[in-house]
């Protein structure tokens, strides 16, 4: 006899499984493994940053000019992952964003809205989870107001 009656009168009012262990366990066990490339997550959050009003681009000025090259190159088009570097395992994603932000846009709101939503799209669409998005604002984009009108205005060198 146990030393705790108490215990022993709980066990034995405790309902027996339905159902039998191995079915149960063969439930929980995955089907197959799912492997998610850098690339996937990594268009993810250039599109879902870019998709954040105030974002004028994405990447610093080497990146951005070496993505002008890439993209006018068949085939070799990255415009999407600009500005994005990703580190993958498989449960959780670190995000690096270079971006540059228009002029006028709160960027500490900016930031916090591209983070949010960086974040809700790659752990609904890869079901990864998100450790750490880090943003770099390398540029502000100044609208260049009047560049039309001077050109216009010149005279013309050649007829």
């Amino acid at each position: 006899m146990s030393e705790n009656p108490q215990q022993e009168e709980t066990r034995s009012h405790q309902p027996a499984s339905t159902q039998p262990a191995a079915t149960s366990s063969s439930a929980e066990k995955p089907r197959g493994g799912t492997a998610i490339a850098p690339q996937v997550v990594q268009k993810i959050t250039g599109l879902a940053a870019r998709e954040v009003s105030g974002i004028h681009a994405m990447g610093g000025g080497a990146s951005r000019a070496f993505g002008a090259v890439r993209e006018r190159v068949p085939g070799a088009g990255t415009a999407q992952t600009a500005g994005v570097r990703v580190e993958v395992g498989e449960k959780q994603a670190a995000i690096d964003l270079d971006v540059i932000a228009e002029y006028g846009a709160p960027i500490v709101d900016l930031t916090r809205t591209v983070r949010r939503n960086v974040i809700s799209a790659v752990q609904q669409m890869a079901g990864l989870e998100v450790i750490e998005v880090n943003i770099a604002v390398n540029d502000v984009h100044v609208p260049s107001e009047g560049n039309g009108e001077q050109q216009s205005a010149a005279p013309s060198r050649v007829e």
